[in-house]
């Protein structure tokens, strides 16, 4: 059966699966002038994954942060001819990579230019990454419906992971912007932006 879009607009197909036992958001972007396509969090569920990849012709994989749950297809993905990029700063959360991801840089698919936004907090090297020209955010475990992600794990830091909400993402992106966490279902920024007050109060 082909695979169904999740989001459709000008010159851009997004496509959305859930893996691995906390059910993982992984998705694919694709310019749909090319064919080409980059994926979002080598999660779970390899060969899931190497079957999607090859249908929508995927050319690298970036990840948005190196937790387990969000890396755990990258060596497969790797001996199967893909490039992994991730930050610096989690690098060291996996076992192998390919290239680094660096603040503000811009990945080409196709016709397409996905920019990185660094978003420390929940990890050190959390990134988000947005599609120029069309209002999508890929957020990570960095923001989600109704809070940021977890600080409690090594690594995490709740003032870091607010300052990175507040000014990499709300203060910098429109209110209709689609937001595509790394688990759950979307949101927006204009849905989120008016509780950070409230999550800054309850301290999660």
């Amino acid at each position: 059966m082909p695979l169904e879009p999740f989001i459709k607009q000008n010159g851009v197909e997004i496509y959305k699966t859930i893996v691995g036992p906390i059910d993982n958001n992984v998705y694919v972007v694709r310019c749909t002038d090319t064919g080409e396509s980059l994926l979002i969090d080598a999660a779970n569920e390899h060969q899931r994954l190497l079957e999607i990849s090859m249908e929508l012709e995927v050319k690298t994989i970036v990840e948005t942060h190196g937790h387990w749950d969000h890396i755990g297809a990258v060596e497969q993905l790797r001996e199967g001819g893909y490039s992994v990029g991730v930050t610096a700063d989690d690098a060291k959360m996996l076992q192998a990579w390919d290239y680094l991801i660096n603040d503000e840089e811009e990945i080409a698919v196709g016709k397409l230019r996905i920019k990185a936004l660094k978003t420390p907090g929940h990890t050190p090297g959390s990134v988000c990454f947005t599609i120029l020209g069309h209002e999508i955010l890929f957020s990570g475990d960095t923001l989600f419906p109704g809070g940021p992600g977890a600080t409690r794990y090594e690594g995490g830091d709740f003032s870091t992971i607010i300052d990175s909400i507040e000014n990499r993402l709300f203060s910098k992106l429109p209110p209709q912007t689609i937001v595509l966490p790394g688990h759950g279902t979307h949101t927006t920024i204009g849905e989120e932006s008016p509780k950070l007050p409230e999550w800054i109060a309850r301290g999660w």
